[in-house]
């Protein structure tokens, strides 16, 4: 996961967060726990791993922490499918919204979420743990102006 999530991150060269990313990789240990949680999914594509979605809880929401698709398996539905995997699954688990924060200038961020119900989620209504997600990206030195939160209900 680690490999996928670099490999990723290139795609963004020349993006004023490519730095965050390429300085900033998910703690392996935090794949491990997502992982022994039940809140990490992966994607195979011949028989190698493609991709991987993990999760979290936040207040009562589905957070999506991090989704990653190998650029040599993009393009194929494969994220889209790892998505609506996940989501169903914090349905399952009794979540009545799903999360997240993302780029909103990138097409396979803001837009692809967008074209799976995710909406603009407004400052002014962000729970407390949105604000704090937010808080620690502009900390760890995101471009805050192209940050988005998003949430779609669960139904």
């Amino acid at each position: 996961m680690p490999r996928i999530e670099a490999r990723a991150a290139e795609r963004l060269q020349g993006h004023p967060a490519a730095q965050i990313f390429a300085v900033s990789p998910t703690d392996p240990q935090l794949f491990e726990q997502a992982w022994q949680q039940g809140m990490l999914w992966v994607i195979t594509s011949e028989h190698e791993l493609a991709g991987y979605l993990m999760a979290g809880v936040l207040e009562a929401d589905f957070h999506i922490q991090q989704m990653d698709v190998a650029p040599e398996h993009g393009r194929k539905g494969l994220g889209r499918a790892l998505l609506r995997h996940a989501l169903e699954q914090g349905r399952a688990r009794g979540h009545q919204r799903a999360v997240l924060s993302t780029l909103s200038d990138v097409a396979w961020n803001a837009p692809f979420y967008a074209s799976e119900g995710f909406r603009e989620w407004p400052s002014p209504d962000w729970s407390a743990g949105m604000r704090e997600v937010m808080a620690a990206e502009a900390a760890a030195g995101f471009p805050m102006e192209l940050r988005l939160a998003m949430q779609r209900a669960l139904e």
